[in-house]
């Protein structure tokens, strides 16, 4: 059976490209906080005591959104975050700035499939609920393993669609809405992750009702 989400992510009227990414986040950057970070806290928390668990201090935290994560990050660790969304960025760098967090060195608007940053940059790269959105996710991994020294951690987390079962029935019934969504419900683990990846990985089924699954990998 041919690749439905392949071809989605082929064809020029389906794709969610930087601009579709943009207007959507930007519909949803006041009321974010309220219904998906709700959702996802038990995820973005297990995320962040893995980056506290990985050796190294340099952290790039990709689609860093409102910054919700930012208050959870150790101390120990130097965050750099980068998001798409302009109106997400202003909320991250509204909620560093009142909660004084020292640990955050910059925020910035960049596109996480191209980054700015030289190689080996980073100890750790930390992903959340972005791999179903960016229009090239394995270009996304590939930047990852770019811009983190090797031996480095990256570590993803995100919803990844299931093979079987009622929440299969679900995430197809929602794919056709990914431009407004801002995000592929019928995402899977093969379409951001080579063979040669998943072998080596570590994943691991979030909280709530494995919505969620955290991929972990060795640079």
């Amino acid at each position: 059976m041919p690749d439905a989400y392949g071809a989605a992510l082929r064809g020029p009227h389906s794709q969610l490209d930087a601009d579709a990414i943009r207007t959507a986040y930007s519909r949803y950057a006041g009321s974010y906080d309220s219904w998906f970070g709700l959702i996802s806290s038990a995820a973005r928390k297990a995320a962040v005591a893995a980056v506290s668990r990985a050796p190294g201090e340099a952290v790039l935290e990709v689609g860093v959104g409102t910054g919700l994560a930012l208050p959870l990050h150790s101390s120990e660790k130097r965050i750099t975050g980068i998001d798409l969304s302009r109106e997400m960025l202003a909320l991250a760098r509204k909620r560093a700035a009142e909660l004084g967090l020292r640990h955050v060195e910059d925020l910035l608007e960049m596109d996480a499939q191209a980054t700015s940053f030289e190689a080996g940059s980073f100890d750790i790269a930390v992903a959340m609920f972005v791999a179903s959105v960016v229009p090239d996710p394995r270009a996304l991994v590939k930047e990852l393993r770019r811009v983190v020294k090797p031996g480095g951690k990256i570590l993803l987390v995100n919803h990844f669609a299931r093979e079987s079962g009622p929440m299969w029935w679900l995430e197809r019934a929602f794919a056709p809405a990914s431009s407004l969504l801002g995000w592929h419900s019928d995402f899977r683990l093969e379409h951001i992750f080579a063979p040669e990846d998943l072998a080596g990985a570590k994943i691991t089924d979030m909280k709530p009702l494995g919505l969620f699954r955290l991929v972990e990998l060795s640079n």
